[in-house]
């Protein structure tokens, strides 16, 4: 497995990638509400905790798209009908899921080169364990943002592409966003070249409300972890004990959304940043939003950011919907 660093993993960025840290926890926590970004949710510990999450059985969404990659693995060589093709997955994780198409691919005798690009290293070591090598597969890990591991391939590459952006992750995007998001995609690729998205439906309030609520307290765990990171690498002195999760589904919005409570009135001094922040008693800390979708949301996106729906795979319970859509230029 070749592996191209485009992210400089030293300690002088290391130190760059701790400032802008810095930066962003006092912009949210003077913020009115405070926030705290998502994207610090995954350091080594925030990760272990999210793939406990997704494990769980009130936790229904990876579970439930693994069923549907498992189900259409077979039919996507037909659908895109190519004998070489590069497959890439923005957000790799560990790679249990892009090896199901790998494998439907390589059962259908084609040559794969898999391209998974991820801003964390230790992703790339978690796909060694996943994906064996074969005979008619490639693999080249790119550490990078999203898009300038795209343009690495492009300058790489002439095959046509399928790009796996699956979990749902384009719900971590507001309504804007993910068009925004979806059209910058658009630009990276040629005509004729194919992406499979992960769409988490609504459903059910009960059923969002227990998937981010879990029985056993993972995402409680999860979301205080966002703290405890705090304390731990900006030298803050947050009581994670005088903090509660709370998930709630906006039937406005469309979304689930989470947040912290404080429990009572305090003040938190972060040494990073040489300040204290003051909480009111059971006031929030807006953490994530994670949007739901219809399947009428999701044909919308598609004609406005250039993509042609090729088809829908859903579960029986209509819980989830993986789309194939084909760029359009």
């Amino acid at each position: 497995m070749e592996i191209t660093r485009l992210i400089d993993q030293s300690s002088a960025d290391e130190n760059l990638q701790r400032d802008q840290f810095a930066i962003d926890v006092l912009t949210g926590l003077c913020a009115s509400p405070k926030n705290l970004s998502a994207k610090y949710f995954y350091d080594d510990i925030g990760s272990e905790i999210f793939q406990t999450i997704t494990q769980h059985q009130d936790y229904y969404p990876t579970r439930t798209e693994f069923e549907i990659l498992n189900t259409i693995k077979d039919q996507l060589p037909e659908m895109i009908g190519e004998q070489e093709i590069d497959i890439i997955e923005l957000g790799a994780g560990d790679g249990h899921k892009s090896k199901l198409i790998i494998d439907g691919f390589l059962n259908a005798t084609c040559k794969v080169n898999f391209y998974p690009i991820d801003i964390s290293e230790k992703a790339m070591v978690m796909l060694r364990e996943s994906i064996p090598p074969h005979p008619n597969l490639t693999i080249h890990g790119v550490v990078a943002e999203y898009f300038e591991g795209l343009r690495l391939v492009r300058k790489k590459s002439t095959n046509k592409q399928l790009v796996l952006f699956l979990g749902s992750n384009i719900g971590n995007f507001d309504r804007v966003q993910n068009q925004g998001f979806l059209r910058n995609l658009w630009m990276s690729l040629n005509a004729s070249d194919h992406v499979l998205l992960g769409f988490d439906l609504k459903k059910d309030v009960g059923v969002l409300t227990a998937a981010y609520n879990d029985s056993c307290g993972h995402t409680k765990e999860f979301n205080l972890n966002l703290l405890s990171r705090i304390n731990k690498e900006l030298g803050g002195d947050f009581d994670i004990d005088k903090f509660q999760h709370f998930g709630v589904y906006s039937p406005i919005l469309g979304a689930m959304e989470s947040y912290v409570l404080a429990t009572e009135s305090q003040d938190v001094f972060i040494s990073a940043l040489q300040r204290s922040f003051h909480f009111d008693a059971y006031e929030p800390i807006h953490l994530e939003y994670s949007f739901k979708f219809l399947k009428s949301d999701i044909d919308f996106l598609s004609k406005k950011t250039g993509f042609n729906v090729k088809a829908h795979y859903s579960d029986p319970k209509e819980y989830f919907v993986d789309s194939l859509w084909q760029v359009n230029k």
